[in-house]
């Protein structure tokens, strides 16, 4: 199970922000990420949870099965880069 819990540290010591509640003894594996520094907790959150669905596809999709799946996508990805920059 892979959980994203934010922590303070004080005085030598990860001090959760929420509870959690892993057995007495557990071992657990720690990513320690400065929340203070431009990446924010979401973008961090959306990446790992990209590469757990990533690494649970047991086959890659083929490049045709990618192209029709870009395909039935309305509209046009440039157009909507200019409309977003507001560019001509």
């Amino acid at each position: 199970m892979t959980r994203h819990v934010e922590a303070v540290y004080e005085h030598g010591v990860l001090r959760p922000l929420e509870p959690v509640s892993p057995s007495e003894s557990q071992r657990v594996k720690l990513t320690i990420t400065d929340a203070s520094r431009g990446r924010s907790f979401l973008d961090v959150s959306l990446t790992e949870r990209a590469r757990a669905e990533t690494a649970a596809q047991r086959q890659a999709p083929t490049l045709e099965e990618v192209r029709a799946a870009l395909a039935a996508i309305p509209g046009s990805l440039s157009e909507d880069v200019i409309e977003e920059r507001g560019d001509y």
